[in-house]
């Protein structure tokens, strides 16, 4: 079977979030991707869209494009392209902190994970791979997963922020 892509541009927009989550669940649909997999791409899809949107300090009007590769291996690689050099950065969040985790479940359910400079403009890359067969994101927040033994670190060469 031949590599399967989609592409979505959105506005840097709180509602672009929601809007992706939908477009990347209808097309695990038409993938007959299942269910676990597309539980776990959706969240961490959630999870760097919410980061492009509020992180990002570009000039409005600037979109967000969002990338879905479904691989021969029937792996699914998702990325978030947004128009700020800056790299995301992992965040030390108190217990207390409404946010600054989202990394941190990037790193746990992905299979891998990087980020990188866009080539062919200003801005970077946030990609992650979903394993083929991944625990849900509801039993890896209760400790039933396996996903941090078997995650490993990512693999973009950038190291923890020790800021807080």
């Amino acid at each position: 079977m031949p590599e399967e892509a989609v592409v979505w541009q959105l506005p840097r927009h709180p509602r672009s979030v929601g809007r992706s989550r939908a477009l990347l669940r209808a097309q695990a649909a038409d993938w007959k991707l299942p269910d676990e997999v597309t539980d776990t791409a959706v969240l961490l899809l959630s999870e760097l869209m919410t980061n492009a949107y509020r992180h990002a300090r570009v000039s409005p009007g600037r979109e967000i494009r969002v990338r879905c590769v479904l691989g021969d291996d029937r792996r699914l690689r998702v990325s978030v392209t947004d128009a700020d050099e800056s790299m995301p950065t992992f965040r030390n969040p108190s217990p207390d902190d409404e946010s600054g985790r989202g990394l941190i479940l990037v790193t746990l359910l992905a299979e891998t994970w990087g980020t990188e400079p866009r080539t062919d403009g200003v801005g970077k890359t946030v990609w992650f791979v979903t394993p083929a067969d991944v625990p849900s994101p509801t039993a890896s927040a209760h400790g039933g997963s396996t996903a941090a033994t078997c995650a490993g670190p990512p693999t973009h060469g950038t190291p923890p922020s020790s800021r807080r």
